[in-house]
């Protein structure tokens, strides 16, 4: 098996069984923020792009490219589905002429010929925008597993597949936090600091469990190439930004689990697999390249920079003309109120005011109200200040996850008035009626309190109740506070109250002796 780096998460596999084309990108994504560090236009995207199969592992721009789609990659290829409980990716390939869909279960091997395949998918309100999934590989001759973004809670089921002899997984996340907060500075280099520990945490976590012999981090970080943002690539000029690369990573995986084998994994870098015989070679980039795109890193963005600045323009031209106010509200009023009306637990978990100033038009949604209006002084939760042409790009779109769009652009600013409240960022990425009522169903079944478990001492409930992840296998507690490995999610034990966001108590009391005897 043979597997060629095609930028940040993509790949070219090449088995016994026919060839896959996994989340192919050139970019610039996110309204031209976002493009694949380093550079890959280079590649030979004609060859890839005569793939046999096409794998989208969800919808995130940074993912999911139309545009290179549309140039490269015929319509007849087999497109690869997985099985999400919304069909925004499916309607979005066949939008583009994709019709020849396989339409996977989850975590059911299929099989064509010697090529022996798994789409794993998540199906939270966080993860990607309502979906990300994962890709098992075997031909027989070895085994990988694409892990890509996605943080699988269930690893038993992957590890049924067969415990893959290569293993390429994100290791730097794609997230706004906390650059664009209205924040101090010396609090931004902190909280940047947390993140890129959490994040190194959390790869390392995964690494860990799936332990096999051959590592390759990839899906991260990209190359920010406005001149607003510039700044912000990797852990930033100032140290306030999230962003590890790829070399970082191994050097901190070198220190910690240093029985297993770390990869560089590139545009152009070809991994030859055979059981645990593993061979891997550089054929974009030489010897010196490499060392000058990550040791003269600034010079090498700066370059980048200076060279694609048609791109970032053509990308601005093809946004839509902004709207008068009193039409952005109106409109955004007939778009959002159906939404609020039946998204009860969102609008009790958010419970109060959000502010948006877009261009000239000031207005809050008032989340218990299910109601939008004109700003007039209210007290709120969460305020955005939004450039009026993403937002009217957005509505004439009909864009449903601005996760996806907006925020991952960077280009806008934000502040609230207490913890992060998740209810908040799932409705701007749940703006459609099939999305609405999926999370809504969700977050009343994540309400079941049927199984509890003793971790150092504490009964507490089993599942986390952020993604419902396994606490005995997930969580740690330290003084008092238990820690969910997956996403570094906190609570108190003797109060049962989260540490990090608003609302996802736990339920939790400590085993006395007496309890333990019997």
């Amino acid at each position: 098996m043979k597997i060629t780096g095609l930028g940040h998460a993509g790949m070219f596999i090449e088995t016994a069984g026919g060839s896959i084309l996994c989340d192919p990108v050139i970019g610039p994504s996110f309204f031209g923020s976002w493009f694949p560090f380093p550079d890959n236009r280079a590649l030979d995207w004609e060859r890839y792009g005569a793939a046999d199969f096409l794998y989208i592992s969800h919808r995130h721009r940074d993912h999911f490219d139309p545009a290179l789609l549309e140039r490269y990659v015929s319509k007849d290829i087999r497109v690869l589905l997985p099985e999400y409980p919304t069909d925004d990716l499916e309607q979005d390939l066949i939008a583009l002429g994709y019709t020849n869909l396989v339409r996977t279960e989850a975590g059911v091997p299929l099989e064509f010929g010697p090529l022996k395949l798994m789409v794993t998918p998540l199906r939270a309100p966080s993860d990607g925008p309502i979906g990300d999934s994962s890709l098992s590989v075997d031909d027989g001759t070895a085994s990988v597993l694409n892990q890509n973004d996605s943080h699988p809670l269930d690893l038993e089921k992957l590890f049924d597949f067969g415990k893959p002899d290569a293993y390429f997984t994100q290791v730097s996340g794609a997230i706004w936090w906390p650059m664009v907060y209205d924040l101090p500075q010396d609090a931004k280099q902190n909280f940047a600091q947390l993140k890129r520990d959490a994040q190194n945490k959390r790869a390392m976590y995964y690494i860990e469990k799936v332990d096999a012999e051959h590592v390759f981090p990839m899906a991260g970080p990209p190359m920010f190439l406005r001149d607003a943002l510039f700044r912000y690539n990797g852990t930033g000029l100032e140290n306030d930004s999230i962003f590890t690369d790829q070399h970082q990573f191994l050097q901190h995986m070198a220190e910690v689990r240093p029985e297993q084998k770390g990869h560089l994994f590139l545009p152009g870098t070809e991994v030859e697999v055979r059981g645990s015989d593993v061979t891997v070679t550089q054929t974009l980039f030489s010897e010196a390249e490499i060392a000058g795109i990550f040791e003269d890193k600034w010079e090498y963005l700066a370059a980048q920079r200076d060279s694609r600045q048609e791109e970032i323009a053509a990308e601005e031209a093809t946004r839509a003309e902004i709207m008068p106010p009193a039409e952005m509200l109106a409109a955004l009023k007939e778009w959002w109120e159906p939404l609020l009306r039946r998204a009860r637990t969102i609008r009790n978990g958010v419970g109060g005011m959000v502010r948006f100033r877009i261009g000239e038009l000031d207005m809050v949604v008032d989340f218990p109200k299910a109601k939008l209006r004109e700003y007039a002084g209210e007290e709120c939760v969460y305020w955005y200040t939004i450039p009026a042409d993403l937002v009217s790009t957005n509505i004439r779109d009909r864009e449903i996850d601005w996760s996806n769009s907006i925020f991952l652009s960077m280009q806008f600013e934000v502040g609230r008035s207490g913890k992060f409240n998740e209810f908040l960022t799932t409705f701007l990425k749940c703006l459609s009626r099939d999305r609405i009522e999926y999370v809504e169903n969700w977050y009343a079944e994540q309400s079941d309190q049927t199984e509890d478990a003793e971790i150092d001492g504490w009964q507490v409930q089993r599942r986390c109740p952020h993604l419902r992840a396994d606490l005995t296998k997930t969580g740690k507690i330290e003084d008092g506070v238990l820690t969910c490995s997956l996403h570094d999610w906190k609570w108190d034990l003797a109060t049962g109250r989260c540490l990090t966001t608003t609302g996802h108590p736990i339920r939790s009391h400590r085993v006395t002796e007496d309890a333990a005897v019997r």
